[in-house]
């Protein structure tokens, strides 16, 4: 099987991630999720661990269960790097300004949850609020 890859930090996963990775499973392909090791700290609340977890037990896990969606953790990147003629696409996706997932960002989940303010629910998948709650306190 072939995947379309996806490298990010998932910190957390969001519905702004979530929109991207199905416009690729729309189109009848498989996804990969590689996850970055970072180390923990105020902008990477969780670790890579945490985060496969969060991933396998919301949205996604049936189409994980089906191989249509597959995670890995990797060590963390510095960059991207490709050459000519590497024999598969560099695509890149932006969300329509009106489909509600164009302003959502994990650092405003992250700074929600911080101040106590539970906007932070509108941009999760509620399959994981319990998740990201326990983990954060």
């Amino acid at each position: 099987m072939k995947y379309s890859m996806f490298v990010g930090r998932w910190q957390p996963l969001h519905k702004g991630h979530l929109w991207l990775i199905n416009e690729r499973l729309k189109e009848g392909k498989n996804v990969w999720l590689a996850i970055r090791d970072v180390k923990p700290d105020k902008n990477n609340p969780w670790t890579a661990q945490e985060i496969e977890k969060m991933i396998h037990e919301g949205e996604l896990k049936d189409l994980i269960a089906d191989r249509r969606v597959v995670t890995s953790i990797i060590p963390d990147i510095e960059s991207v790097n490709y050459g000519r003629g590497v024999g598969y696409e560099i695509n890149e996706y932006q969300p329509p300004k009106n489909s509600g997932v164009m302003f959502i960002s994990a650092t405003k989940i992250r700074e929600s949850i911080k101040n106590g303010d539970n906007s932070w629910k509108k941009m999760v998948d509620e399959s994981i609020h319990e998740e990201i709650h326990s983990l954060l306190n």
